[in-house]
This record gives C-alpha cells, sequence and structure tokens, in this order.
C-alpha cells in the first residue's frame, strides 16, 4: 500500500469545504473540536476577547495547547460585553453552520450566544456545547481533565496501587473535543435530511467513562476488580518494558504462540520452546513469575538496537522508549507527510502532528498557521458588511482588536 501524501492543495477538495464554524473556546476541548473540523476542510473562526485566548499565554505543559489546537482556523478579537461588539458577533454568527463553545452555560447566556436564543434567530443552526458533564447530578460542578481522571478510575488505572496518576496527555479533553466534533458532522448529515439544526453535547467526564468501560466490563465478565495498569495480570506472556545493554530501555511483546516460536528460534533458546509449560501464550501468562526474570536476565546482555533488528527481522512486536521532542525527527513521520511545517505565532517555525488519518491516501494538511490575535478581524468585518469607516470606527472606539 503506498504511503499517504500529504494535502497540500484547496480545501475545495475537503469534505466539510463551504461550512463554517464561528466558535467561543478556550484551553484543549472546545480548540480541537474546531481544529478537527478545520483539519476537514471547514472555514473556522476563533472569536476571542481583546486580550486573546488565555491559552496563548500559559507556561510548562499548557506552552502548546494554543498553537497545536488552534491551527487551520482565522481570529477575530471582539469585545463581547459592549452592545457593538455583540452586534458584530451576532451579524458573524448568522453566517454560521455551527457554532461550539465551551464556556460556562450562564456566560453564553448572559450574552445571548446559548443554544435557546440562537437556535430561535437559526433553526438550522448545529452547536456543539463541550461541558466538564452532561446534565444530570453533577453538571454544576467545575471539571477539568485531571478531575475527571481521577473521578472515573483512568488515574486509578494508570498508577501504581494507591498511588494515582493522571495520563501522560489531556486526554480527556481532546477526545472529547473529537467527539464534539463528530457529533457537529452526525449533526450537519442530519440537518441534510431534516433541514433543522440541533444542540450536540460533549463533556468531560462522559469521555473518561469511555476509556475505562473496558475495564468496568472486565469486572463484568470476570467478577473480579481491574488491577492498576503497572499491577495488572497481563493478557500477553511476553509484554513489557526491559533493561538492557547500556540501561536502555525497550518495550517487547511476544503474544501469541507463532510469535513464540520465532521468538526462540530468533534467539536459540531451545530450552524455552521445548518446555510445555510455557507452549500457549495462557501458560506463559500463567508463568511470568519465573518467566519474565529469565528473560530478563537472557536479555540483558544485547543492546536495544540488536534487539530492535531482530524483532524487526521476525515481525515481533516492539518499540524504543521515545521522549515527545524526539518524534519531530521520526522518520516515519517525516517520511509519510504526518508533520507538518507550521509558523508559531511568534514567528517561529516547527513541525506539528497531523491528524492521524488519511483521506483517499492523502494527510489533511496545514492550510492556515495559528492565528495571532485579531489576524483576520478586520477581513471579516468588511465580509459583514461593515465599510472601512465603519472598522476604523470599531478600532477607535476599543470595540474590535
Amino acid at each position: 500500500m503506498p504511503a499517504a501524501t500529504f494535502e497540500s492543495t484547496s480545501s475545495k477538495l475537503l469534505p466539510l469545504a463551504g461550512i463554517r464554524v464561528v466558535e467561543f473556546t478556550h484551553m484543549v476541548m472546545g480548540p480541537t473540536c474546531g481544529m478537527v473540523l478545520g483539519d476537514l476542510g471547514a472555514e473556522v473562526i476563533k472569536v476571542e476577547p481583546l486580550s486573546g485566548d488565555n491559552t496563548r499565554k500559559l507556561l510548562g505543559s499548557g506552552a502548546g495547547f494554543y498553537p497545536l489546537f488552534n491551527r487551520n482556523k482565522k481570529s477575530i478579537a471582539v469585545d463581547m460585553k459592549s452592545a457593538q461588539g455583540r452586534e458584530v458577533v451576532l451579524k458573524l454568527v448568522a453566517t454560521a453552520d455551527v457554532v461550539s463553545e465551551n464556556f460556562k452555560t450562564e456566560t453564553m447566556q448572559k450574552l445571548g450566544l446559548d443554544y435557546a436564543s440562537l437556535s430561535k434567530l437559526d433553526p438550522r443552526l448545529i452547536y456543539v456545547s463541550h461541558k466538564g458533564f452532561l446534565p444530570g447530578p453533577y453538571d454544576h460542578r467545575t471539571a477539568l481533565d485531571e478531575v475527571v481522571q481521577m473521578m472515573g478510575g483512568l488515574a486509578y488505572m494508570t498508577g501504581r496501587p494507591g498511588d494515582p496518576l493522571r495520563a501522560g496527555s489531556s486526554v480527556n479533553d481532546i477526545m472529547g473535543g473529537i467527539f464534539g466534533a463528530v457529533g457537529a458532522m452526525a449533526a450537519l448529515m442530519q440537518r441534510g435530511q431534516t433541514g433543522k439544526g440541533q444542540e450536540v453535547q460533549s463533556a468531560l467526564f462522559e469521555n473518561n467513562i469511555f476509556l475505562v468501560a473496558q475495564h468496568m466490563l472486565q469486572f463484568a465478565v470476570t467478577g473480579k476488580a481491574a488491577a492498576p495498569m503497572p499491577e495488572r495480570i497481563s493478557p500477553w506472556g511476553i509484554y513489557d518494558v526491559f533493561k538492557v545493554k547500556g540501561e536502555e530501555q525497550i518495550f517487547l511483546a511476544v503474544v501469541g504462540d507463532g510469535q513464540w516460536k520465532t521468538f526462540c528460534e530468533a534467539f536459540g533458546y531451545a530450552d524455552l520452546a521445548a518446555d510445555e509449560r510455557i507452549a500457549t501464550n495462557n501458560g506463559r501468562v500463567l508463568a511470568r513469575e519465573w518467566l519474565i526474570p529469565l528473560l530478563r536476565e537472557r536479555l540483558a546482555a544485547h543492546s536495544s538496537a540488536a534487539l530492535t533488528t531482530v524483532f524487526e527481522q521476525h515481525g515481533l512486536p516492539f518499540a524504543p522508549i521515545t521522549d515527545p521532542q524526539y518524534l519531530f525527527d521520526d522518520p516515519h513521520l517525516n517520511a509519510t507527510g504526518g508533520l507538518a511545517p507550521m509558523e508559531l505565532p511568534d514567528g517561529r517555525p516547527t513541525k506539528v502532528p497531523l491528524l492521524p488519518l488519511a483521506l483517499d491516501g492523502r494527510r489533511l494538511g496545514l492550510r492556515l498557521d495559528p492565528p495571532k490575535l485579531g489576524e483576520h478581524t478586520d477581513v471579516l468585518l468588511r465580509s459583514l458588511g461593515y465599510s472601512a469607516e465603519q472598522v476604523v470606527g470599531l478600532h477607535a472606539d476599543g470595540v474590535v482588536l
């Protein structure tokens, strides 16, 4: 199968070309929804306060939020607390197929930007609301990714017993935004049949429950509570990180009986191949207490590079232990168009991972760098019918930036 090519052609070839999304979002969940829709070809307009999305200013582990989740978007900066600003925003919303938001319900109601208000103006409007919880006993609570990981069992499953640990990515925020985008696309399809829009709701807590559902069903099937991942009973006999020559680490897996035979032949382990106790995967699972230490001792003499060569030659699963910053130079990502050149808002060049899919052999590329604050304000105002003099006046009055 040929490698996917990088999509650098017109957005007219993309599936959501012609769809306009106006988003009132910040942080990760809401912006992710817009990013997905934008990558798929929609025109996504990010409405920001005059001070900008606070995500632009985050430090530490939040420093990458804005440039990653706000690519393929335009920015308009408006004072929505002013009457003139609200007029601008309502004119913009009137041109939208989809409105996406992840603010508190009361905030959107005060601005007249909630679904009940906007749907009266345009019954065809699709409104995507990203919240901490779907309507119910918890919906008054303030949620964050880490909050729902703790209360939803994911932190328990990730950490060691007695030491809950959040996952190493904003998994609920990102997936919650993706489900918001899925809901928006489903609503667009339904609108094509009924002519009516609808509200789509996506939530962090419910997303987290979806992620841990496999462990809930594990309990339903076995009657035994799932152990945290570091202490779990693996379904595979060999499925571990091994410390090898030079203190290097590598993940190695042997997940089937055919692979076990191949593994033993590749390393000359005739004694293990002949041991009936470990001839089957279930047998190796039951023998892990003595088998894994034995394999650790034998494999310790090999380098990570040598093990990589053997495992790759024989089609066995393996993985180097890689820090995220090294992925910019990953040969596979660079060869297959998985990374696109991008300019950061401060002008520095970088590369950014694209959506993990290909359509008709094409990766969905970058059409717009993450926008500077208010970068598209004037162009959008003119498209809404404001004259050049009116645009100047809005700037002078501090309504837009």
